[in-house]
């Protein structure tokens, strides 16, 4: 039995997501209290910098950051407000948001264009060493 496509999988986990472009994601931050999510390694995030605002919780941990059961429950993730993931492209936000819906995280969409659509729309950007030291 062959394997299912990755570009698959993300447009089957895409139908059950709010897909943001990155001007409402920020915009659901600033004004809704929306907290953005990077998922993407620290290796991406110290080499192209961090959206502003954004907190980093690295794809391997998500899960387990989120669950309020797990030893590793961070408790900005148990928050009663929306997680907006974003990574690269919107693949792995992709998959780890709908990864969190079957959780039962309530509030969780993603940012379409990821991080590239997000610098690319000239959003604001900050270097690695601003973002870990804030």
């Amino acid at each position: 039995m062959p394997i299912r496509s990755v570009s698959e999988m993300v447009e089957e986990a895409k139908q059950h997501l709010d897909n943001l472009a990155p001007a409402e994601a920020k915009r659901r931050a600033d004004e809704e209290g929306a907290l953005v999510v990077d998922i993407r390694d620290v290796r991406e995030v110290q080499r192209t910098g961090a959206m502003a605002g954004s907190n980093h919780a690295p794809r391997g941990m998500l899960e387990f950051w989120f669950d309020p059961s797990s030893p590793y429950a961070k408790d900005v993730f148990q928050e009663d407000r929306e997680f907006i993931l974003c990574c690269a492209a919107g693949w792995r936000s992709a998959l780890a948001a709908k990864t969190l819906l079957d959780m039962g995280v309530p509030r969780v969409s993603h940012i379409e264009t990821g991080f590239t659509g997000w610098e690319s729309d000239g959003l604001p950007v900050v270097p690695y060493d601003e973002f870990r030291g804030r």
